[in-house]
């Protein structure tokens, strides 16, 4: 028995082996796994430097509520927001594109195809129409409400990527969407929850991941 029992485990570890392999194959062909949480921490860096740089344009306190009145009756204010968050984005896409580029280079694996494209569109399509929301919202004088728009959407958008990509971005778009919801009933505070979300979250975020995935 104990000689059948031993020319046996190295079979059983051949075949554990093989579906293991064969479990790996079908998440990397079925999902996005080189997004880098380095990226995550950019963008959550990135975010906080444009909350601060507005809250010394604006002369804003974190501690007092934004008197949005104010902000509205100044065009100036509102072209200084788009600037500002546009920076913003445009920074954070390139760090996630350079990061998550390295990543897939490092682990051999393919950066953009069909799983990428799945997943780049189901993010895509709540943001933009998030965006767009946004822009009716600026139109119509409800500024008040842009900051936990922008949080709420993101966090749909992120929530619909997740299927294509690693399930623990569902914790960083359940998050996003609950701040967003806290941040649109209290007014007066939607640009700190927007550090909250788009900053400290994203680093905290991202830090984890990093550890958990790639160091």
């Amino acid at each position: 028995m104990t000689t059948k029992k031993t020319q046996l485990e190295p079979q059983l570890e051949a075949q554990l082996e093989a579906v293991k392999e064969i479990r790996d194959l079908m998440n990397k062909s079925s999902r996005f796994i080189s997004l880098s949480g380095l990226s995550g921490v950019c963008a959550g860096v990135f975010a906080l430097i444009g909350a601060a740089v507005a809250f010394w344009y604006l002369g804003l306190s974190f501690y007092k509520p934004t008197n949005y009145d104010y902000i509205e009756s100044a065009n100036k204010f509102i072209i200084f927001f788009l600037a500002d968050a546009t920076t913003v984005l445009v920074s954070s896409v390139f760090a996630s594109i350079y990061f998550t580029t390295r990543k897939a280079k490092r682990q051999g694996l393919p950066i953009w195809d069909k799983t990428a494209q799945r997943m780049l569109i189901n993010l895509l399509l709540p943001l933009v129409v998030g965006g767009l929301f946004c822009l009716a919202l600026l139109l119509h004088g409800f500024a008040i409400l842009v900051a936990p728009a922008t949080l709420i959407f993101y966090g749909l958008g992120l929530l619909n990527a997740s299927k294509y990509t690693l399930h623990d971005l569902r914790y960083l778009a359940i998050s996003e969407i609950i701040l967003g919801l806290i941040a649109s009933f209290l007014s007066g505070y939607g640009l700190l929850f927007w550090a909250i979300g788009f900053g400290i979250l994203h680093i905290v975020y991202g830090w984890f991941m990093y550890h958990k995935y790639e160091n």
